[in-house]
C-alpha cells in the first residue's frame, strides 16, 4: 500500500480527489452561510419576480451567487413552479440569470485568492467556537467556507502541475483545441459527462481554471468544455423534474433548451469572435493569464446567450409547452398538496411561507367539507354527505404530507422563531383535521336520517342553522387571522367560542324540554344533541387556531 500510496499517478489521483472534495464542502458550506445571512430577504427576492423576466435575470443571478451552483438554484425554481410560486414566463428570466450567476465561483478561483484561505479559516474557525452572536456565526460560516474551498482548489492545483508528466494526458487536452467536429463533440461531452457527475457547473469550471492555472490547458481547449459543463448542469434540473408536475418538467425543459441553443450558437458562430476576444483584448492589453481568460469566456458566454434568447423568451416557453402540451385534468384545482416542494427546503425562509400556505389551503378544504357537511343535514341530501367524505380523505392525506414537510424543515437550518412557528403549525394542522372529523360525524348524521326517515321539529332545524351559521363563521374568521396575521380577529374568535359554549347547553336543554313534551322523536332527539356537540367541538378548534395565531406573534 505504500508502494501505491508514493507512485507520482496514485499521489496526483488523491490530490485531486481530495481537492475536489475540499473544494465541494467549502462551496457548500458557503452557500448556506450566505443562505443564512440573505434567508428572510429571499421571499421578498423571489416576490419581485411578478415584475418581469428582465428582473428576473437579475434574480436569478443573485440567488445563484448565493448558493454558488445554477443545478441549485434551477432546482429551486422547478420546486417554485411546481409549487405554484412562480409561473413558466417568470421562471425562464431566473433560469437565465442562473447561468449568470454561477460564474462567480469561476471568477473567484482565477483572482488566485488562495493566499487568504488559511485566514479565513482560522478566522471563521475562531468566530465560530468563540462567539455567541448568531448573526457573527453566519458570517464566520460563510469565511470558513470561502477558505475551505480556496483550500481545495490549491489542494487540486498541487494534483494537477503532474499531469505535465503525463504525455497521453496532455495530448487529450491539446486536442479539444484543435478544429475538427469530433474534438469539439468530445470536448463537450468531457464538460457534460464531469458536470453530470459532479453535479455542480461550478466545480468543473474551477477545476478548468485549475488546469489553466498550471499551464496544463489552453483557453481554446477549454471553451467547448465550458460549453459542455453549461448542458452537464440541466441533468440534475431534469432529474429533479421526475415526479413534478408538468410546468416543472417544462422549466427543466426550457433550461436545457436554453443551454443547448447557446451551446450550438457559439460552436457555429462566436467561437472565434469570444476566443479572439479574450486572448487579444483581455489578455493581450490587460494582460489577463489563462486562468482568467478561462474564467471570462465562461461569463461572456453566459452574457451573451442570455442577451440574446431573453427576447425569445416565450418562444422558449411555448416551445417547453409544446413538448410536454397541457391536458385538462392539469387546468383541474389542485386539491391535494398545492404548495410544498422539497426542493424549496434548500430555502427554509421561503419553504416556511409556503408551508403556511399549504396550512391555509388544509383549512379552506376543511371548511369547504364542513360546509357541505351542515348543507347535507339541513337539505337531508346524501349526495353533498358523499362529497363531505371524499373531501375529508384528501384533508387527511394533506395533515400527513404537511406534517412530514415540516419535520424535514425542523432538520433545515432555521431561527429560533421559525423553530416556533412550526410548533404552532404543527398544532394547527391537527385542529384542522379535527374539524375534517366532525364535519365527517355530521355527514354520517345525515346518511342516518335519510335511511331511518328522522324528522325534526320546525324550531330544531331552526337551531342547528343558527348554531352552525355562528360556527362557520368562527371558524372562517380563525382562517383568515391566519392569512392575515390578524389578532384582533384571532381574539374576537376565543371570545366567541364562550359564546357558542352557552349555546350548546341552552340549545341542549330546550331539546330536552321538548323531549319530555313528546315533540320530538327520541332517535331524532339523541341526533340534535350529536350534532351541537359536534358544532360545539368545531368552535372550540377554531378558537385554538386563533391561539396559535396570538402565540406566534409573541413568539
Amino acid at each position: 500500500m505504500k508502494e501505491l500510496m508514493s507512485t507520482p499517478g496514485w499521489e496526483m489521483f488523491v490530490l485531486l480527489f481530495s481537492g475536489l472534495g475540499l473544494f465541494l464542502y467549502g462551496m457548500n458550506l458557503m452557500s448556506e452561510g450566505l443562505e443564512k445571512a440573505a434567508g428572510n430577504r429571499l421571499k421578498s427576492i423571489v416576490g419581485a419576480l411578478t415584475t418581469n423576466r428582465y428582473v428576473g435575470v437579475a434574480v436569478g443571478a443573485f440567488v445563484t451567487a448565493i448558493v454558488q451552483s445554477s443545478s441549485a438554484s434551477t432546482v429551486m425554481v422547478v420546486g417554485f413552479v411546481n409549487a405554484g410560486i412562480m409561473t413558466l414566463t417568470q421562471a425562464i428570466g431566473v433560469i437565465m440569470g442562473a447561468n449568470i450567476g454561477t460564474t462567480m465561483t469561476s471568477v473567484l478561483v482565477a483572482l488566485k485568492l488562495t493566499d487568504l484561505a488559511p485566514f479565513a479559516i482560522g478566522i471563521g474557525v475562531m468566530l465560530m467556537l468563540f462567539s455567541k452572536n448568531t448573526k457573527t456565526k453566519k458570517y464566520a460560516q460563510i469565511l470558513l467556507g470561502f477558505g475551505i474551498l480556496f483550500l481545495g482548489m490549491d489542494t487540486m492545483k498541487a494534483g494537477m502541475s503532474d499531469l505535465k508528466k503525463n504525455p497521453v494526458l496532455g495530448e487529450i487536452l491539446a486536442s479539444f483545441g484543435e478544429p475538427g467536429f469530433f474534438n469539439t463533440a468530445a470536448a463537450i461531452f468531457v464538460g457534460f459527462a464531469m458536470t453530470a457527475i459532479v453535479q455542480s457547473s461550478s466545480a468543473t469550471t474551477g477545476i478548468l481554471v485549475g488546469l489553466a492555472a498550471t499551464g496544463n490547458i489552453s483557453l481554446a481547449a477549454a471553451f467547448p468544455i465550458l460549453l459542455g459543463t453549461n448542458i452537464g448542469t440541466c441533468v440534475t434540473a431534469m432529474l429533479s423534474s421526475v415526479g413534478a408536475n408538468k410546468n416543472a418538467r417544462r422549466a427543466a425543459v426550457m433550461h436545457l433548451t436554453f443551454n443547448l441553443i447557446g451551446t450550438v450558437l457559439f460552436i457555429i458562430a462566436l467561437r472565434i469572435p469570444t476566443l479572439w476576444f479574450v486572448e487579444e483584448i483581455l489578455a493581450g492589453r490587460f494582460g489577463f493569464d489563462t486562468a482568467k481568460q478561462v474564467a471570462s469566456a465562461h461569463v461572456i458566454f453566459n452574457l451573451v446567450t442570455t442577451f440574446l434568447l431573453i427576447w425569445f423568451a416565450p418562444i422558449l416557453v411555448r416551445f417547453a409547452k409544446l413538448i410536454i402540451p397541457e391536458t385538462e385534468d392539469e387546468k383541474e384545482e389542485v386539491e391535494g398538496v398545492k404548495y410544498l416542494d422539497e426542493r424549496i427546503l434548500e430555502t427554509p425562509s421561503i419553504a416556511m411561507a409556503q408551508v403556511s400556505r399549504e396550512v391555509l389551503h388544509m383549512g379552506k378544504l376543511s371548511l369547504k367539507e364542513f360546509q357541505y357537511a351542515v348543507d347535507s343535514f339541513i337539505e337531508g341530501d346524501v349526495t353533498k354527505a358523499k362529497k363531505t367524505f371524499k373531501t375529508e380523505r384528501i384533508v387527511n392525506e394533506l395533515e400527513h404530507d404537511i406534517a412530514n414537510y415540516l419535520v424535514k424543515l425542523t432538520n433545515t437550518s432555521i431561527s429560533y422563531q421559525e423553530r416556533e412557528m412550526i410548533d404552532g403549525l404543527f398544532s394547527t394542522i391537527g385542529d384542522i383535521e379535527r374539524v375534517g372529523d366532525h364535519a365527517d360525524n355530521l355527514a354520517e348524521m345525515t346518511v342516518y336520517r335519510v335511511e331511518n326517515n328522522l324528522s325534526f321539529s320546525e324550531s330544531a332545524m331552526e337551531e342547528i342553522k343558527h348554531m352552525s351559521e355562528r360556527v362557520i363563521k368562527s371558524y372562517k374568521q380563525s382562517l383568515t387571522a391566519i392569512k392575515e396575521g390578524n389578532h384582533e380577529l384571532a381574539r374576537s374568535v376565543i371570545e366567541r367560542e364562550g359564546e357558542i359554549d352557552l349555546m350548546e347547553k341552552n340549545l341542549r336543554k330546550k331539546h330536552i324540554r321538548r323531549l319530555n313534551e313528546g315533540k320530538c322523536q327520541p332517535a331524532a332527539g339523541v341526533l340534535f344533541l350529536d350534532i351541537i356537540n359536534n358544532l360545539e367541538r368545531i368552535g372550540d378548534h377554531a378558537s385554538n387556531i386563533a391561539t396559535a395565531v396570538l402565540d406566534s406573534a409573541v413568539a
